[in-house]
């Protein structure tokens, strides 16, 4: 495919880069932060404490953070792809031995000024990784078994360890956007026909080993699966939070309660409403017409990055910016269908709009990826 060609070619250097800076895609993602900070402001009961504040000083730093990844030569993140790599991975390991606890799962590494959560990094470094190593490989190998099974294992190993912490929500964002790569990167159709059969296979293998001294998930995870089907069965308990969730959603109607009037919220019935539930708070104070409004600004967002891609002649950076755009993707979507009920709760976060800091830097440095493959694509 032509925009997959190696082809290097001149690129804006000094200040001129300021000009070649995809503006429409900045200024969409400052809305949906925008949109964050409102929320945090909103489920707080009108204060900026103790969310917005914090969320509008990580967004600043993550912001400026952007810019100057950025300018920086596409070149030299390709040559820093695996060393995120293999540094995310001692990261994850260390989560095993000194990582924080909560809510269940050990994720987090307490750095004093912030819970870093190394899981949220891979996401990211696994893109950068496989989109070098297609950039390397030739591409009559990429669809041969040897070379198809060394991107696989580069995603099978960070997946484990997500997967011990447990966080299955980040593992299957982490699969996926591997598998999107891959997709673009021209692999054959069948090795994903065989995966999803594979994974059929294996769906079926972890609930028959529920109940069992080997059982796979967590007995809270396969609540989830249970109320995913059928909340009605533990109401108050496992099948609490996509009860009210649910609630939450009918009650915004078309045009919403009104900025801080949504009962489920302000009552605090309504679960984790500043980070996984908060586009249920949204939707209950803005309505069918704002939840659509968001959605179309997650959608512009996607297609901007998949319109950079197809654009960009540089192998790494079409990979990257293809994969990238995907991550973001799997985020929001999975996240909407969590709360509405269209997926098992798994603990994604709401892009941008998600009390968090690991995420939005993480999220935030991601976009900085894809304006350095924009801005330093070949030209002429």
């Amino acid at each position: 495919m032509s925009f997959y060609d190696s082809s290097r070619g001149r690129t804006p250097t000094g200040l001129t880069k300021i000009f070649y800076l995809h503006w429409p895609l900045i200024l969409l993602v400052c809305a949906v932060a925008a949109t964050g900070f409102l929320m945090l402001y909103s489920v707080a009961g009108g204060s900026y404490e103790p969310w917005a504040r914090i969320q509008m000083i990580r967004f600043a730093i993550g912001i400026a953070g952007m810019f100057i990844i950025a300018f920086i030569p596409i070149q030299f993140w390709r040559r820093m792809a695996p060393i995120a790599y293999v540094g995310t991975i001692i990261l994850l390991i260390l989560v095993l031995f000194i990582g924080f606890a909560g809510g269940g799962a050990q994720r987090w590494i307490n750095l004093g000024f912030m819970q870093l959560q190394p899981s949220e990094v891979m996401k990211v470094a696994v893109v950068m990784a496989l989109a070098m190593y297609y950039d390397w490989l030739e591409p009559e190998k990429v669809s041969r078994p040897f070379w198809v099974l060394i991107p696989v294992m580069l995603i099978l190993v960070p997946l484990g360890f997500v997967v011990i912490q447990p966080d299955l929500g980040t593992a299957i964002l982490i699969a996926a956007s591997g598998g999107v790569v891959m997709f673009l990167a021209g692999v054959s159709i069948w090795y994903f026909v065989f995966i999803v059969g594979t994974g059929v296979g294996a769906v079926s293998f972890v609930m028959w080993s529920r109940g069992t001294e080997w059982q796979v998930l967590k007995d809270y995870q396969y609540k989830r699966i249970d109320t995913f089907l059928d909340p009605s069965l533990d109401p108050l308990g496992a099948g609490y939070h996509i009860t009210q969730s649910k609630i939450a959603l009918g009650s915004g109607g078309f045009g919403g309660r009104g900025f801080m009037q949504g009962p489920q919220s302000r009552l605090n019935f309504l679960p984790e409403k500043q980070t996984d539930f908060i586009f249920t708070t949204f939707a209950e104070e803005f309505g069918f017409v704002g939840s659509i409004s968001l959605l179309v600004i997650y959608s512009a967002i996607v297609v901007f990055c998949v319109m950079s891609a197809i654009n960009n002649r540089d192998r790494f950076g079409a990979l990257l910016t293809g994969g990238l755009g995907a991550t973001f993707f799997f985020y929001f979507a999975v996240n909407m269908a969590m709360v509405t009920g269209l997926l098992p709760v798994v603990g994604v976060p709401l892009p941008l709009v998600s009390y968090g800091g690991t995420a939005m830097l993480v999220l935030l440095g991601a976009f900085g990826l894809i304006q350095s493959a924009h801005i330093h694509r070949p030209r002429g």
